[in-house]
């Protein structure tokens, strides 16, 4: 038996919280048809105060789903969804579940290039695009010599009349506001509220997609390479949607969840468009974060939950105090996508009365598939427990063909590449049969590519990425416990350590820094400095031979840092500090 076949982590489970969940075999838009019939007065969807109850959504839905039928989108196309968070967006989303047809999830600042490979790739012959990103969709469908349909949607449209009247004043805010959230849009370009008025409701006899047809091709951030698109079916989304309900025991008809995570990713996507319509939950949408919008959205419609990551948690809090607005009221939150620093979680937990919550997943896994327990045993900067209904392995990297369970420690603990099994695992990558072979083990097990440490309890913390791991002088570095420890060195804001090539196979440890902000009292920081202060905690090999001063990392809009990018950086920089080889 392996060190985790026994399920350690089952005894840790929170209190009401089952070690298995049932999955209903049905699409997932059921949950709006029973939400719907359950809390039919009860707002939905609330977008800078204008609102749809969950009747009037599900209506609204029927109508876009007719609008799309029209179109002649059928069970099984892929349509794009180019759009930040609003109404029309979640509508949109539903409306091609009930249909069968595949949500292609878009980021809506995309270049008319990277677009133009999601579109190629998926296959998708209908896009809904946000006005500001048609010029891009129209460029990309030029370059790919398509017949992809682009339907334009101003934004604007889901606002409140009072603000949408407000947009139209000579004033700076307006202009500002206006230019913000519209664009022009060619002649011929056929708009999508337009297409929604003139529609029929979908007509019943359309028959609803089944619980193993894909329902959305989700594309991963790309951070090693093109991105390539996941495979989600409509089981996926109601086994992860169940599983959160589960780990939360939210409160059904009772929550409000504020979507300032984008829907097309799928940490924003699940938990503010598949989760929340199955417990009834009222979802605050934004089309981007800012924290002072949030704040003022919670003094008019006060959050229960929030999904969110690191630094989006810290700036809400100083927003709040700035306004001098009461956070309490704020039950739960969720983190994810990188660690939470212990003084942010007590932070926030002072602030709020709730607590802030640290997860894990992946796109291939719909996406959650671990979490820290909803009670005071939660661990700020651990991965947590697997999910109900989950299972994991730890696998020795070095070896990952044989897949060979990693052997304990003396304490017990178990360290190597993470492997998850479960009912939200993917179906494989989108026309990637040799690429879902290598991420996609025999019985169903996903190799993450993530080194973690699991203890007897079972709770595991993330070391770091097998593909960002470095490799030096025949040794391993993690370059997370390297940024850890360099974080804290007096003048150095952010870090982020990569690998670049070196003499052979080898490679060299690499330091991209941000300063704190200019002023005389600020310490020098060079190398030598550097390598000096990591000597106190790190091994000799892990000590950074480069340096290079960068005015901010780069980062996904999920807060993570793109390594990859800062790794391209440095390697066109002429102007490092580094040691002699």
């Amino acid at each position: 038996m392996t060190a985790l076949a026994s399920r350690p982590w089952l005894a840790h489970y929170p209190e009401g919280v089952p070690a298995q969940v049932e999955i209903p075999a049905e699409p997932h838009g059921r949950a709006l048809v029973d939400a719907a019939r359950r809390w039919p007065e009860r707002v939905a969807l609330d977008f800078f105060g204008a609102t749809l109850t969950y009747a009037e959504l599900a209506d609204r839905v029927s109508r876009a789903a007719g609008a799309f039928y029209g179109l002649g989108v059928r069970g099984g196309d892929r349509v794009a969804l180019v759009l930040p968070n609003c109404t029309s967006h979640a509508v949109a989303f539903h409306a091609l579940q009930r249909l069968g047809a595949v949500v292609v999830e878009c980021n809506p600042t995309y270049t008319a290039s990277e677009l133009a490979h999601q579109l190629r790739d998926s296959g998708a012959t209908v896009a809904l695009v946000w006005d500001k990103a048609v010029p891009a969709a129209l460029a990309a469908r030029e370059n790919l010599g398509s017949e992809v349909r682009v339907l334009a949607l101003d934004m604007t449209r889901d606002l409140p009349l009072k603000l949408r009247l407000a947009l139209r004043l000579p004033v700076a805010k307006a202009r500002d506001l206006r230019t913000a959230m519209q664009g022009p849009v060619p002649a011929g370009v056929p708009r999508w509220h337009e297409l929604v008025a003139r529609a029929d409701a979908l007509d019943p006899s359309v028959p609803e997609p089944e619980a193993d047809d894909v329902a959305l091709i989700q594309y991963t951030g790309g951070t090693t390479g093109t991105p390539k698109g996941a495979v989600l079916t409509h089981r996926n989304l109601v086994a992860n949607g169940i599983q959160g309900q589960a780990w939360a025991q939210f409160r059904e008809g009772e929550e409000t969840v504020y979507g300032a995570l984008p829907f097309f990713h799928a940490f924003g996507l699940t938990f503010c468009l598949t989760l929340a319509v199955r417990i009834g939950a009222t979802v605050v949408a934004f089309p981007k974060f800012d924290a002072a919008s949030t704040v003022e959205a919670h003094a008019r419609r006060p959050a229960t939950f929030i999904p969110g990551v690191a630094p989006m948690f810290d700036r809400i809090v100083t927003a709040a105090e700035t306004a001098g607005v009461d956070l309490h009221g704020i039950r739960l939150s969720f983190a994810g996508a990188m660690p939470i620093p212990a003084e942010t979680a007590a932070r926030w937990e002072a602030a709020t009365g709730g607590l802030l919550i640290e997860g894990y997943g992946l796109t291939e896994t719909s996406p959650v598939a671990l979490g820290n327990p909803c009670s005071a045993d939660r661990r700020p900067g651990a991965l947590g427990l697997p999910f109900p209904s989950t299972d994991i392995r730890v696998i020795d990297p070095d070896h990952p063909d044989e897949l060979q369970d990693a052997e304990p420690d003396a304490d017990g603990t178990v360290r190597g590449e993470l492997l998850i099994h479960g009912p939200q695992v993917f179906q494989g990558y989108w026309n990637r049969p040799e690429e879902t072979a290598e991420q996609l083990l025999e019985g169903g097990w996903l190799r993450t590519g993530d080194i973690v440490r699991v203890g007897t309890d079972g709770v595991a913390v993330l070391v770091d990425r097998i593909k960002e791991m470095i490799v030096s002088g025949g040794f391993k570095i993690y370059p997370s416990q390297v940024e850890e420890h360099l974080r804290a060195m007096p003048g150095v804001r952010d870090v982020a350590v990569v690998g670049l090539p070196g003499k052979g196979a080898d490679e060299r440890v690499a330091a991209a820094i941000v300063l704190e902000d200019d002023d005389d009292s600020r310490p020098l920081v060079d190398l030598a400095g550097l390598r000096a202060w990591g000597e106190q905690k790190l091994t000799r090999y892990a000590l950074p031979r480069v340096l290079g001063v960068v005015a901010e990392l780069p980062r996904s809009q999920l807060g993570k840092v793109l390594r990859r990018t800062v790794r391209e950086d440095l390697l066109g920089r002429e102007d490092l500090e580094q040691l002699a080889q």
